[in-house]
């Protein structure tokens, strides 16, 4: 089905907790979840110092390097080096979209230790507003640079939209080093969650899923909130945490939506690659990030222990649509791998 014209341009906006900041903006803007308690004895905040060289102005051949700092939260920090109970290091979505609205792990997960942070670009981790100062290596770079700063030495890493791709991005550059050195640090298992292996066949997909809402009914004026309702976050009522992670998103145009990795699409890694860790891929039933949108990542993985749980009554956000299912679908996996 072709894409609506007048829509297309929404694709972008609404991928992977993208741009779609129009059903939000009648919200009362929140600190909500931002405000983080560093002094409680079960909780930690710091921060790592990244750095971006990059061309400043298009219109001149002069780079510079600028010096930034990604802000990042742990939870029940007591339990980091927990042998029983390995942490867990979330990467939100995006790319642009802050941690916020995946805080409510720590409610149904509350004994491991969770390490969120924001992204460079968003959230409390604001960076260079030039395009060219962000790519997806650079991403994985900074993520590096956590692991390394949080001293994880075992753990579960857990992806949710884009930041299933960073964290498939990462388990490939980490299975394709060819130095013969050790590893300091060992992901056990991965969860992508809701993140799609191929970004064009996504936008494909949500492209035809907007025609079919606009076949229903063709309100343009509805359209946003409609397809949040069907595709995004199936609550009456916008969840606090999401406000919170839209009220203090990335800067479109800069690093934020489907369009800043458009043409992205799982690659295997080389033959010589060590062995990545044990995936679960799941999505929600209503989830615009299809079925026909998760297929590829058992190719991706270079071995067969990918698994794939659709959760029923829900779409792209179920952990804020049923927090205590899901909670429990994510602890069970990475239990298994403990």
């Amino acid at each position: 089905m072709r894409i609506l014209e007048p829509f297309s341009v929404l694709i972008h906006f609404i991928l992977l907790v993208g741009n779609c900041d129009a059903f939000l903006q009648s919200a009362p803007k929140s600190d909500g979840l931002r405000k983080l308690n560093a002094s409680s004895g079960l909780s930690f905040d710091g921060s790592i110092e990244v750095s971006r060289t990059y061309q400043k102005d298009e219109s001149s051949t002069d780079v510079t390097t600028t010096k930034h700092e990604i802000k990042y939260h742990i939870h029940n920090r007591m339990n980091l080096s927990s042998v029983q109970k390995a942490p867990i290091l979330v990467l939100h979505g995006g790319p642009g979209v802050p941690s916020d609205y995946l805080h409510p792990l720590k409610d149904v997960i509350p004994y491991r230790s969770i390490v969120f942070y924001d992204q460079l670009g968003c959230g409390r981790s604001p960076g260079p507003e030039c395009k060219d100062a962000y790519s997806l290596k650079d991403s994985v770079d900074d993520l590096e640079l956590l692991i390394k700063k949080c001293g994880l030495r075992r753990f579960h890493l857990y992806g949710q939209s884009f930041g299933s791709i960073l964290a498939f991005e990462y388990l490939k550059r980490l299975a394709e080093k060819s130095d013969g050195s050790r590893n300091e640090s060992e992901c056990l298992s991965v969860i992508l969650s809701s993140g799609p292996s191929d970004v064009d066949q996504v936008e494909g997909v949500a492209g035809d899923l907007i025609s079919k809402l606009m076949e229903e009914d063709n309100d343009e004026s509805t359209i946003m909130e409609r397809f949040r309702k069907r595709h995004q976050c199936q609550t009456e009522d916008k969840p606090q945490p999401l406000i919170d992670a839209y009220d203090h998103a990335g800067k479109p145009g800069i690093w934020r939506g489907t369009d800043s990795i458009k043409g992205w699409k799982a690659e295997k890694p080389s033959d010589s690659a060590s062995r990545m860790p044990s995936a679960l891929v799941m999505r929600g039933e209503n989830d615009f990030v299809s079925d026909v949108c998760i297929q590829g990542w058992k190719q991706a993985f270079n071995h067969k222990f990918v698994r794939i749980k659709v959760l029923e009554g829900c779409s792209h956000h179920g952990l804020l649509e049923q927090p205590t299912v899901y909670g429990e679908i994510v602890d069970s996996f990475f239990s298994e791998y403990d």
